[in-house]
């Protein structure tokens, strides 16, 4: 009987129910309006909270930012020989190691009387890599990719020979300078 009861009770209020949610606060606006009732007053104000926003926003730009870097970084003319060409890449770190090496050792030899020779190398091998770094821009542009790499293995070829006749000439420069004293050796 007493089931009963309530459940005409519950049909009788059917639709007056409130089953709408609260506003946002609605816990921190009761549980103020208890302590107040209470007697028991809050100091503590709400504070804004500006540094979650800005952090979101931050974090967004900075995302943009790489990615914008990412997808936008040109590749470099080296990538794009090796693209064309993947055994003109191989070619050009042999030689240019090679080339280096022999360059260090043409500045190991240095002294007065061979620092004119090795000065006047060094911009000839300047002029060398300038113009090859104009062929790279010529086989980029879609030039005749085979003249074009041709020439470059000829440019570093001729590097090379020149580094060696350098080289000898240092060599002989040494020798008569040895001779030179040996015969003025008391």
């Amino acid at each position: 009987m007493e089931n009963e009861n309530i459940e005409n009770l519950f049909d009788s209020l059917k639709g007056t129910f409130d089953i709408e949610e609260p506003r946002e606060g609605h816990q921190q606006r009761f549980l103020e309006k208890l302590q107040t009732s209470q007697g028991v007053v809050s100091i503590q104000k709400k504070k804004k909270s500006w540094w979650k926003p800005l952090s979101i926003a931050a974090s967004v730009v900075l995302l943009c930012a790489v990615g914008v870097g990412f997808f936008n970084s040109a590749p470099t003319r080296d990538e794009q020989v090796a693209e064309i060409s993947q055994e003109v890449s191989q070619t050009q770190f042999y030689f240019a190691s090679l080339i280096e090496e022999q360059v260090k050792e043409l500045e190991n030899e240095s002294t007065p009387e061979t620092r004119r020779i090795i000065d006047d190398t060094m911009i000839q091998l300047q002029r060398l890599e300038t113009n090859y770094k104009t062929l790279e821009q010529d086989l980029l542009n879609g030039g005749n990719s085979k003249l074009i790499l041709s020439a470059m293995i000829t440019n570093f070829q001729t590097r090379i020979d020149l580094l060696a006749n350098v080289l000898d000439q240092i060599e002989n420069i040494k020798t008569l300078k040895n001779q030179n004293d040996a015969n003025y050796t008391i």
